[in-house]
C-alpha cells in the first residue's frame, strides 16, 4: 500500500501553520496576528498523579472555569479569528461537572473543539454528549498492562481497565452514529513502558481507535519531576519500524521521532518564538497567559476571561513580553518548535528560494 492511502498521521510532528497562509502573511507583514488555536484548562483538579506530570507545579488545585465566562469570552475571540480550542491544561478536564456543556458551547460559536484527558471519567453519558462535538479526542495511557499504568499514572491498576472499557465505547458510539471525532491513545516513551508499546498500540488498534501517538518526554522548567532528563532516544528506531507494521487504510502510529531527535539534541530550533501570536493559554482560575511553559511567571499573565478579548491581545502586557522569549527557557520538545522553524524560514529565506 503506498504511503498517501493510509490513515493521516495529522501531521502531528510537523505543524499546521501551512493550512493558514492568509494569517501567516499578516505575521510577516505587521509582526503580529490574532491566535488560530487556544488551549484551555477546564479543571485545576486531577484524579492521577502521573509520575511524568509537567504541569505539578500548578499543585492540583479544585479550581474551575465558570461556563457563562468562557462562553462570552470565547465568542469575543472567534470573532478576531480563533479557530480551534484544545480542553487539557494543568488538570484533568472532564473533572468540570459541566464539561459537557463546555464542549458544546464552544462547538455552538463555530469554534474546532479537541479534548486530551486520562479518559478514566469518560462516562457512557459523556461520551454521547461530548462526541458529536468534538474534533478530536485523545487520552494519555501510556502503558500496555495494569501494572506499568498504575505505576506511571499514580492509580489503582483496575483504571487502565476502565480507560480501554471507555475508549471501546466511545469507538463504538462513534461508528453507530457517523461522528467525524477522531479517536486517539498517545504515551510518553519512557524506561517503565517502553517494552510495552507494541502491546499498548495493537490494543488500542483492537479497541477501534484511529490512531496512537507515541512521543518523548519534555521537560518543563518548573517540574518537580526530575528522573527522566537523561532519557535517551536514538536507540528507537528498531521499536518504529515494529511499529509501523500496524499501519493500515484504518489505524496509524505516529511515532514522533523528530520530537525525539529535538529532545535528544537538548536544543530547539530556532532561538526566538515566532509562534506566540499564533495561540494562547487560559488555566483553570480563567487567566490568560502568552504559553504554558510560563504559566506562574511574573509578567507573562496577560489578563482575565473576565476582560475582552481585544484587551488582552492589543494589552500593555502582552506587549511587554512578546519580546522576551528565549527558547533556552522552553521546553525541548515543545508542540510550537515546527512553527518556529517553519516561520524563521519565511522570515529568514536563504540562498535560491525561488528556484522551487
Amino acid at each position: 500500500m503506498e504511503p498517501a492511502q493510509l490513515k493521516s498521521d495529522h501531521n502531528i510532528d510537523s505543524h499546521k501553520l501551512i493550512y493558514h497562509p492568509h494569517r501567516v502573511c499578516e505575521w510577516l507583514d505587521r509582526g503580529d496576528t490574532f491566535p488560530l488555536y487556544m488551549e484551555i484548562s477546564p479543571s485545576g483538579a486531577c484524579n492521577h498523579r502521573c509520575k511524568f506530570c509537567a504541569l505539578d507545579f500548578m499543585g492540583y488545585k479544585h479550581k474551575y472555569l465558570y461556563v457563562e465566562m468562557i462562553t462570552g469570552f470565547m465568542v469575543d475571540a472567534f470573532n478576531h479569528g480563533l479557530k480551534s480550542v484544545m480542553l487539557g491544561g494543568e488538570g484533568e478536564p472532564l473533572l468540570h461537572k459541566r464539561i459537557t456543556d463546555i464542549t458544546k458551547n464552544l462547538y455552538d460559536i463555530g469554534l474546532d473543539v479537541a479534548c486530551t484527558s486520562n479518559g478514566t471519567l469518560l462516562t457512557k453519558w459523556k461520551a454521547e454528549q461530548m462526541l458529536p462535538h468534538l474534533s478530536w479526542l485523545k487520552v494519555s495511557v501510556d502503558a500496555g498492562t495494569e501494572m506499568t499504568y498504575s505505576e506511571v499514572h499514580g492509580i489503582g491498576a483496575t483504571q487502565f481497565k476502565v480507560v480501554l472499557n471507555n475508549m471501546e465505547f466511545a469507538a463504538s458510539l462513534k461508528a453507530k452514529h457517523g461522528y467525524e471525532c477522531t479517536l486517539g491513545m498517545q504515551a510518553l516513551l519512557l524506561p517503565e513502558n517502553e517494552s510495552e508499546m507494541m502491546l499498548f498500540a495493537s490494543t488500542a488498534k483492537d479497541l477501534g481507535m484511529d490512531y496512537v501517538v507515541i512521543k518523548p518526554y519534555s521537560q518543563h522548567k518548573y517540574s518537580q519531576t526530575k528522573e527522566y532528563q537523561d532519557i535517551d532516544y536514538s536507540k528507537h528506531d528498531d521499536l518504529q519500524l515494529e511499529l509501523d507494521q500496524l499501519n493500515d487504510e484504518n489505524f496509524r502510529v505516529i511515532f514522533r521521532s523528530r520530537a525525539m531527535e529535538t529532545w535528544d539534541s537538548g536544543k530547539l530550533p530556532v532561538n526566538t518564538c515566532y509562534a506566540l501570536p499564533f495561540w494562547a493559554y487560559m488555566d483553570a482560575g480563567g487567566n490568560i497567559w502568552g504559553c504554558s511553559a510560563y504559566l506562574g511567571r511574573k509578567g507573562w499573565n496577560w489578563g482575565h476571561y473576565m476582560e475582552s478579548f481585544l484587551d488582552i491581545w492589543f494589552g500593555d502586557k502582552r506587549k511587554a513580553t512578546m519580546c522576551q522569549i528565549d527558547t533556552a527557557e522552553c521546553r525541548v520538545g515543545c508542540r510550537m518548535s515546527r512553527c518556529n522553524e517553519y516561520l524563521y524560514n519565511l522570515k529568514y529565506p536563504g540562498a535560491h528560494v525561488n528556484f522551487i
